[in-house]
């Protein structure tokens, strides 16, 4: 699958060179940042649409525990509304965004805040979301989220 190819060819550069970023006015990076926090917007009002449309078919997120869904799974839980979100923000100024070609990383700070089918939620983590340049534009391809924080 080329997905995995970019993917792996993402955290190689990430692990070995993490001075390969993309200039500060870069469009690309401008755009996947604008990209991402459109994401993460619709993640927190449950939009499927927005969802889908950024989501590439071939999306993978594992979690820090090992869970891990798919662009269907994530999907389902936007449209049953499985989670209610009062936060689900990017804390500012912790944004990063790497550009390879084809290929970009985003790793920012998130705070969840909300609730699940669990019960209450509010936890920060950090992500990492790797995005591939396709015919139809950029599409956010692979994520990978920590546990959750130890609170101070």
């Amino acid at each position: 699958m080329k997905f995995w190819k970019h993917a792996a060819l993402a955290m190689s550069f990430g692990i070995v060179s993490s001075s390969v970023t993309a200039a500060p006015n870069s469009d690309d990076a401008k755009i996947i940042a604008a990209l991402d926090t459109e994401y993460q917007i619709a993640v927190k009002q449950n939009n499927a649409e927005i969802m889908s449309r950024i989501l590439h078919d071939d999306f993978a997120l594992v979690l820090g525990n090992g869970k891990s869904y798919t662009k269907a799974d994530l999907l389902k839980d936007a449209r049953t509304q499985r989670f209610k979100y009062e936060k689900q923000d990017e804390i500012e100024g912790t944004q990063f965004v790497r550009v390879w070609g084809d290929t970009a990383v985003v790793t920012a700070l998130l705070w969840i805040k909300g609730t699940s089918d669990a019960g209450p939620m509010d936890r920060k983590l950090w992500f990492s979301d790797t995005y591939i340049r396709t015919q139809q534009g950029w599409r956010y391809v692979f994520g990978q989220a920590s546990l959750a924080l130890p609170t101070p």
